[in-house]
């Protein structure tokens, strides 16, 4: 072996202890702080902010109705039981706070409507206007033709102004007794994209259990993450009398005198408020008892065409009333006479609804003692069942007033 290749031989250990040297040095002085730059401390997530309890919550039910031939049972019992749907929702309270309702209305399953409709059809949008949607569910009429659930629950989701926010509650609920496969979309996709905005489907099967199971309306509920329910919807609407309810009835009248109407279409609203009482009464002196308790409720305001519920707000001016849109016995008040005025029939309606309230609390215990028992098995309770159920786990409590 040549000398100079023992001399690279000798040499090669200290180069390469001498650069073992050099990385470890480097290598610490990389891991200390440098100081011009402050250590990096570990970033906590920012918190999710918990729902306010000054805002107030909304409970926002799309209600779903098939209008089949062979549905007059179930339009019947969604006339005659909407107080009773709409009093157990106007209970509702988010620590002692009132929520905010509004209700929307869907037909299917309505062969003049056209194929490209899916025979579906919106009859009111989502709204706080409790007069228009008992209009509309006794102006409905039966006819029959294919239900599209899928398309109508597809519908629902995508043309109503739901809310976002996680405190409110959002339900659809969805009536029928056909298969709940039929039609173009399907209820795998409507559910899911309900869903995604957080509304919860519900479905309501008319007849019996096993065959709402067997026919889809089951499984449509647990996609849409609901309750799956069936109803007698042949079953005749009744409601039970009490010693109470005269009185009430009396006191339901009073209220409406209470009513100021203003506005282009003030007077016409007025009547329609009127007309709904008769129509409640169609069922008998027990319904429209139940609307009248769903009158002195806070679900129940007209802001749009009464002066005493408009009045109730701050920024509300009197001066830009137009008095020819008034009752005519208030067209030559000034402002300050029309103000006082109106005052005066607020305080009445206070003292009415106070009186409702408490006879309606009497009337409650007197049904409780009652042997003969009323059916749990119509569209009412179906859908009190879930609103209780869903709402309780939005953090609503349903005690009574």
């Amino acid at each position: 072996m040549k000398k100079n290749e023992i001399f690279m031989l000798a040499l090669f250990p200290l180069v390469l202890g001498s650069l073992f040297l050099s990385i470890n040095f480097w290598s610490r002085v990389y891991a200390s702080p440098h100081p011009s730059q402050p250590i990096a401390q570990p970033v906590s997530p920012t918190p999710t902010p918990a729902p306010t309890t000054d805002a107030t919550a909304h409970i926002q039910v799309a209600l779903l109705l098939d209008i089949s031939g062979s549905m007059s049972g179930l339009i019947d019992q969604a006339k005659g039981k909407l107080w009773d749907i709409v009093n157990e929702m106007a209970e509702a309270r988010v620590g002692s706070k009132p929520t905010s309702l509004e209700i929307a209305l869907y037909i299917y399953g309505a062969p003049h409507l056209g194929s490209h409709t899916g025979y579906t059809k919106r009859v009111v949008p989502l709204t706080t206007n409790l007069d228009l949607i008992s209009q509309e569910l006794f102006a409905l009429t039966t006819s029959g033709g294919d239900e599209y659930c899928g398309m109508v629950i597809q519908k629902a989701v995508s043309d109503l102004e739901w809310t976002s926010n996680p405190q409110d509650l959002r339900m659809i609920f969805i009536a029928g007794n056909e298969s709940f496969g039929q039609g173009p979309v399907g209820y795998a996709q409507s559910t899911g994209n309900a869903n995604e905005r957080g509304i919860l489907v519900n479905t309501i099967f008319c007849g019996n259990a096993q065959e709402g199971l067997n026919t889809g309306w089951a499984h449509g509920a647990t996609l849409g993450k609901g309750e799956y329910m069936n109803i007698d919807h042949n079953q005749r609407v009744t409601h039970v009398t009490t010693p109470y309810d005269a009185q009430i009835s009396e006191y339901n009248s009073r209220l409406n005198d209470t009513y100021i109407y203003y506005g282009s279409q003030g007077k016409e609203l007025k009547q329609r408020q009127e007309v709904q009482d008769s129509n409640a009464e169609s069922f008998g002196v027990g319904n429209i008892v139940k609307r009248g308790k769903s009158k002195v409720s806070s679900a129940y305001k007209n802001k749009n065409w009464d002066l005493v519920d408009a009045a109730e707000d701050d920024d509300f001016d009197m001066k830009k009333i137009d008095s020819e849109t008034l009752p005519d016995t208030l067209q030559a008040l000034n402002e300050a006479e029309l103000k006082e005025y109106v005052e005066e029939k607020a305080e009445e309606r206070a003292e009415i609804k106070k009186e409702i309230n408490e006879l309606y609390k009497k009337r409650e215990e007197f049904v409780k003692t009652q042997t003969t028992s009323t059916s749990t098995n119509q569209l009412d309770q179906a859908m009190i069942q879930a609103i209780r159920k869903q709402g309780e786990s939005k953090g609503m409590n349903f005690k009574k007033d």
